[in-house]
């Protein structure tokens, strides 16, 4: 790609796109743009990632033809309004902000043609195993939806679907990484409790998520099934799953999924 891309926010998921597109060699650094208001988080992308910086958003928008708003869902209206008369048709405009739904952006911006990509990543974009669903409104084209994928098989995995299915995504994958890393620590924790130092267990349980995530993929089995392989009967497994089951843990999680969706669907009523 040759065309310059811009970002309108350096935070954390911005961040994480940028060093996922520079990685994959999808674009370089000298056509990747940012505005980023607050100075040290700027100075540091610029050091960090050889990007050019901006305090505001004019000339991201002047020189960059597929635009990433990379904000916090509350303060998007705001940023909105102040980009409102430099949105010009030919901007491919990606949001990456949870809950807003792409009708709050085109009434926002007042644009009939403008062209709108919800995206839902989560943060493993910034080891390039990110997690994005994606959809469109009718000014995109086939191309242009293409493009924008692209970008995000950059940094992981994206899927293509109707945007009624976002708010799960968010409260699935969008949140699942603070599920997992709870988890995580959790098991770190356990090993502790029993004896181990805190490096062995956090080395062992690292290798052992990895490892079984790793099965899962290449297997290509149930996990149910890579479970029972695991649980021998009268064994030391069956007697920990007891307690996950005794203790609602299937459920838990699901409850945990159901409340991020519910409130990704608030953010969106409250736009």
């Amino acid at each position: 790609m040759t065309q310059k891309i811009g970002f309108i926010g350096g935070g954390q998921m911005g961040e994480a796109l940028i060093k996922g597109i520079i990685g994959a060699k999808l674009y370089k650094a000298e056509h990747i743009l940012v505005a980023e208001p607050n100075s040290s988080r700027a100075h540091y992308l610029q050091e960090r990632y050889s990007i050019a910086v901006f305090d505001n958003s004019t000339s991201i928008w002047a020189e960059c033809s597929i635009i990433i708003l990379a904000v916090k869902p509350q303060i998007m209206k705001p940023v909105l309004a102040d980009s409102k008369n430099q949105i010009k048709e030919h901007h491919l405009v990606i949001t990456i902000a949870a809950g807003l739904p792409i009708s709050f952006y085109e009434e926002q911006i007042g644009l009939d043609s403008c062209k709108l990509v919800r995206v839902m990543p989560n943060t493993p974009a910034l080891v390039m195993e990110g997690a994005s669903a994606v959809c469109r409104n009718g000014a995109v084209t086939d191309e242009e939806l293409k493009q924008a994928t692209e970008i995000l098989n950059g940094v992981g995995l994206s899927i293509v679907l109707e945007e009624k299915h976002l708010d799960a995504v968010t409260g699935l994958s969008g949140s699942g990484p603070a599920y997992v890393f709870s988890f995580i620590e959790a098991m770190i924790d356990g090993g502790v409790k029993m004896g181990l130092t805190r490096e062995t267990a956090q080395q062992l349980t690292t290798q052992t998520i990895l490892g079984s995530v790793k099965l899962l993929e290449q297997s290509q089995e149930h996990p149910a099934v890579l479970r029972s392989k695991v649980t021998s009967p009268g064994g030391t497994t069956i007697a920990g799953l007891h307690i996950l089951e005794k203790l609602g843990f299937s459920g838990i999680i699901m409850e945990a999924i159901q409340a991020a969706t519910n409130r990704s669907i608030e953010l969106g009523r409250k736009k």
